[in-house]
């Protein structure tokens, strides 16, 4: 054992409780006794497996060809919540022996069940280091506080999905103690290839039934709702008796109600039905099989909603016992599961369709990694649990006044004219707001900011708000991790390595982020306007030059040099205007304040702007809102240039769709509204079919880089995001 620096080989104790375990960690056992110069195995069977009205599953272990170490009769019965508890006690008065006896290096411990709850609490106050299997998932009912407890008390964690190990590390376990396998079972699920599975349909079911033409039905008891879930049953049997298909029954767990679902089974005849078979347990080779080739499988097991899914079998998960799983497509949902109908039209759209096979919860590869995962535990560490907790605030003493204050921000907007400073409060309201005019040198625009902040957090106290840090919004390229702007536009002289961060921090004593305006564009939608909730959307922001935000997967996309989504810089034509980034043919040079107020001085200068109703005084400048004033008014020319900037942005919001795929975007700006049906129209006729779909919206927000700067700091700093 060189990797780990054992010195002996690693003592692994597998403890199965039902038949539903096993078959997550028979592949694992299988994989341990395969490698006997490095593990040693002990197994331990308790639970449902030794109970007659189950299966007497126990039986399967022994066919397989491992030698249990120990059985302990643990059940309770009763089948209610009484019994369950019992059973735990029970379970925890006789482990105590069979681990001293045993003295396991480790205990693998599988899933959410009771008698699984038992062994993680004997494990963790015998001072045994624990692997829990398929950790951070989410279901529903009891299964979810029992499935997190034993995390809590596990020491090594093997997850099967992406989201699970996210939720394990959102819980505070430690990340190097956390291995994404996939789910031991798809290692045989992926691999099943029985060309005589007609041979096991016939004995399961009979000899005139077909592939494809039968249905496997699994439900379990709700323990959180009992009494809903066994009319939920009784409402399923009576469905799948109208539907008339040949139909496998297993069952259900030992769970408190599972008693009430078999009285209701026999009340309807199921056992002597001609079209039901009822058994209590199929080994799990055949059970492969069957599900594999069912025209549906029906009920709340989470082996529909996971395991069936690599075979793309119809699946209907009925009520919320499974209400939290991640799905392939092939799962059709009846939450409300409370009328016959219900569940027979489930039926009708579900049977014998065929879906693309699932691998949400493996690739067939899991085993090899949780053997390399268990060789690598030092058993020299620690055994003393570290959890890695976020940063937590210091603690402010409560008095009236720090209970009536607003939460709030200061954010800072540098424009190519203006330098703007607000309060801004946590649901976005803008409680005041200073402007003034953005001077021309680093030195005198340093010190206004600092002087126009530390006059807005004294105004601050008066108006009753604590402010929580400040956000700056400018354009340029930022490096955010360090609040340096590193490049900055032609807008804003001066301002090409610049460190904000830290003058602004030790003149305020307060936390400073920076980002690139469209950046804080995009963080603005996401906190306060049309992308609330959304994962993906990207916006376009219309001002001066043309900027941008994506956000996918709920976090803001910088790229690997700060330099993501300069979107006005997209090329939309290979012989366009020239850009002010040297390059021609960008979006920005068509679309933007600037490329229209160039557009419009030429008109102007040709006597070609102006129409009836309409002047610009001899001291006022040619502006792009001249061009908007004059294409309204019926100036034709006008409204072709404008019919350009807008077809050109149309073409950047196309590549966008083609390249990014987002479920919305979003033009912000003040010449948003003047593009937007051009835009729409452009995505008609140039997109593909596939995404001409998305939505595209004009922003309701009135100042999203200041929303957005003030996102930042109200985001960290009350610990929404970490």
């Amino acid at each position: 054992m060189e990797k780990n620096g054992n010195n002996r080989k690693l003592r692994v104790c597998v403890a199965t409780c039902n038949r539903a375990d096993y078959s997550k960690l028979a592949p694992i056992m299988f994989g341990i006794k395969t490698e006997p110069e490095f593990f040693e195995l002990d197994v331990v069977v308790l639970g449902s497996h030794l109970i007659d009205d189950y299966g007497n599953t126990y039986r399967m272990i022994e066919q397989d060809d491992f030698d249990i170490n120990t059985r302990l009769h643990t059940i309770v019965r009763g089948e209610d919540e009484a019994a369950m508890v019992e059973s735990v006690g029970l379970a925890l008065v006789k482990l105590p022996d069979v681990l001293n006896r045993l003295k396991p290096d480790i205990m693998i411990v599988h899933g959410d069940r009771f008698d699984a709850l038992a062994l993680a609490t004997s494990a963790a106050l015998m001072n045994i280091r624990i692997l829990h299997i398929e950790g951070g998932e989410v279901s529903g009912t009891i299964d979810d506080s029992i499935r997190h407890a034993i995390t809590k008390l596990a020491h090594y964690h093997v997850c099967c999905t992406r989201s699970a190990e996210q939720h394990l590390i959102s819980m505070c376990e430690d990340h190097d103690r956390i291995l994404l396998a996939g789910c031991p079972s798809y290692d045989k699920l992926l691999s099943a290839k029985n060309k005589d599975y007609m041979s096991i349909i016939r004995m399961w079911l009979g000899d005139d039934v077909k592939s494809k033409d039968y249905i496997v039905a699994l439900q379990h008891p709700v323990t959180t709702d009992i009494k809903h879930s066994i009319k939920m049953f009784e409402l399923t049997l009576d469905a799948l008796i109208s539907f008339n298909k040949r139909t496998l029954v297993l069952f259900p767990n030992i769970d408190a109600g599972s008693k009430e679902m078999v009285r209701v089974m026999r009340k309807k005849g199921i056992e002597h039905h001609p079209n039901f078979r009822a058994v209590k347990h199929v080994p799990f080779d055949q059970f492969i099989q069957l599900v594999a080739h069912a025209g549906c499988m029906i009920g709340n097991s989470s082996c529909g909603v996971r395991e069936v899914g690599a075979f793309g079998t119809p699946v209907i998960n009925l009520g919320t016992r499974q209400i939290g799983r991640e799905t392939g497509e092939n799962v059709l949902h009846v939450r409300d599961a409370d009328t016959q109908d219900k569940i027979l039209q489930a039926l009708h759209l579900q049977f014998g369709k065929q879906y693309p096979c699932s691998k949400i919860y493996g690739d067939g590869n899991a085993v090899p990694r949780i053997l390399k995962f268990l060789k690598s535990i030092d058993l020299q560490e620690p055994l003393q649990k570290k959890f890695c907790f976020p940063p937590v605030k210091e603690n402010i003493s409560q008095d009236i006044d720090h209970i009536l204050e607003t939460l709030s921000a200061l954010a800072v907007d540098l424009g190519g004219t203006n330098l703007r400073v607000a309060i801004v409060s946590m649901k976005g309201e803008i409680v005041k707001k200073y402007t003034q005019f953005n001077p021309k040198t680093y030195e005198e625009r340093i010190n206004l900011i600092l002087q126009m902040c530390v006059e807005a957090a004294a105004e601050a106290v008066k108006l009753n708000c604590r402010i929580l840090g400040v956000g700056i919004s400018t354009g340029g390229r930022v490096n955010p991790r360090e609040g340096i702007v590193l490049h900055s536009t032609k807008l804003i002289q001066e301002w090409n390595s610049v460190d904000l961060r830290t003058p602004l921090s030790d003149t305020l004593h307060l936390p400073v982020w920076v980002d690139n305006d469209g950046n804080c564009a995009a963080l603005a939608e996401r906190k306060f306007g049309q992308g609330k909730g959304l994962e993906n959307f990207v916006t376009l922001v219309t001002g001066t030059g043309i900027g941008g935000g994506i956000i996918h997967q709920h976090e803001l996309i910088h790229g690997s040099s700060f330099c993501a989504a300069e979107l006005g810089h997209l090329v939309v034509s290979l012989d366009g205007p020239d850009c002010s980034c040297g390059s021609h043919g960008c979006i920005e040079a068509y679309a933007s304040g600037m490329a229209l107020q160039r557009e419009a001085k030429k008109l102007h200068d040709e006597d070609l702007l102006l129409v009836e109703g309409m002047s610009v005084p001899k001291d006022e400048a040619v502006s792009a809102l001249h061009l908007i004033q004059a294409a309204k008014l019926g100036n034709a020319k006008a409204q072709s240039i404008l019919r350009t900037a807008g077809t050109a942005l149309g073409l950047g919001v196309v590549n966008i769709l083609h390249t990014m795929n987002p479920s919305l975007v979003i033009l912000s700006g003040v010449l948003a509204s003047h593009y937007i049906h051009i835009v729409k129209d452009v995505i008609r006729q140039q997109a593909l079919s596939s995404v001409q779909d998305v939505d595209v919206v004009v922003s309701d927000l009135v100042d999203p880089a200041l929303l957005g700067a003030a996102s930042m700091v109200l985001d960290y700093t009350t610990r929404r995001i970490y």
